[in-house]
């Protein structure tokens, strides 16, 4: 049965939860925008993956706004989700928000896109299907 692609990109959504532990922070205590970049390209990674189930590889990371600070002893939750289709190539875009531990307080902390290109076995970028 073949799916439409709203579906897929509805299907193909990622949302992974972590904990903000102190070995993943800086000297102010909040998580290295490094590592809040490489949560995001696995996010993508994965969102990419599971829209198309072929080879994707990470070819760029669009602008990456980090709007608030990450704090030790938070959550975050990352959302992976299909931004633009091209022939051999798609965008989705991944939005950190911020949970505190005890309490409802939710709020967006980062936010940026990473584009990926279908590839075969010889690395060439072939067609999304």
């Amino acid at each position: 049965m073949l799916r439409s692609q709203t579906e897929r990109i509805k299907d193909s959504e990622t949302r992974i939860f972590k904990a903000v532990f102190p070995n993943t922070t800086n000297h102010y205590d909040t998580l290295f925008g490094g590592t809040a970049m490489q949560l995001m390209d696995e996010v993508a990674f994965i969102t990419a993956t599971r829209y198309s189930r072929q080879k994707m590889v990470t070819v760029s990371s669009d602008r990456i706004d980090f709007k608030k600070p990450i704090p030790h002893g938070t959550i975050v939750e990352l959302i992976g989700k299909v931004s633009y289709l091209g022939n051999t190539s798609l965008k989705v875009r991944v939005d950190i928000f911020i949970e505190q531990m005890y309490s409802p307080e939710r709020e967006k902390a980062v936010s940026g896109e990473f584009t990926f290109v279908a590839i075969d076995d010889n690395k060439s970028p072939v067609s999304i299907n």
